[in-house]
């Protein structure tokens, strides 16, 4: 199983309350059959009216896997696919003010932790991102701390997430590999299925 336990890297501070699912990934992006080619997708109609000025546009910010927010990220509509676009663009954590819960559902069932703090030290961490893109920054599921250059905020989660990051058991797909031949033993005892001789 993949157990999450600490993110390393560089972030993207993104600014602005109230980020919507559409804004994340536009409905016309949701006739995908696969999430493949999402992470392009990402921001498409933020991207495009800001000109190349977007966050997730900038040269400086190229590579990075940690997300910075501010309140009520990924509110709006149920849609996966918004976790998704961000994942496939390499984001591998969110750290914010605040989450709304059907995304942040959709994010722990594909392995991105999102942990919250105070708004003044996710705006910390924001400037700190603008002023230093390639500022180490890491996410600490163990201590719940977010490490950004020189200083290191609190950060908050569902201690059942959290728990599932850290065991792996987030990851049902890893149970089921790792478990296979409990599986298979449980599986040759039912009178329904024939496993063949």
């Amino acid at each position: 199983m993949s157990k999450i336990q600490s993110i390393s890297g560089t972030g993207i501070p993104l600014v602005g309350s109230d980020i919507d699912t559409d804004r994340i990934i536009p409905a016309r992006f949701l006739r995908c059959v696969t999430f493949d080619g999402l992470g392009e997708q990402v921001f498409a109609d933020d991207r495009q009216q800001m000109q190349g000025k977007h966050a997730f546009d900038l040269p400086e910010y190229q590579g990075a896997n940690l997300l910075v927010v501010n309140a009520n990220f990924g509110c709006g509509s149920s849609r996966e696919h918004a976790p998704q676009a961000i994942a496939k663009w390499g984001i591998k954590g969110i750290i914010g003010e605040s989450f709304a819960e059907i995304f942040l559902g959709n994010c722990v069932s594909i392995g991105i932790p999102c942990v919250s703090a105070e708004p003044e030290d996710i705006k910390a961490v924001q400037e700190a991102l603008k002023a230093n893109p390639k500022a180490a920054i890491n996410l600490d599921l163990e201590s719940m701390k977010v490490h950004c250059g020189e200083f290191t905020i609190d950060v908050n989660m569902n201690a059942g997430s959290r728990q599932s990051f850290i065991t792996g058991l987030w990851d049902s797909c890893g149970q089921l590999i790792d478990n296979f031949d409990q599986i298979r033993a449980t599986a040759t005892q039912l009178p329904y299925l024939n496993w063949g001789s």
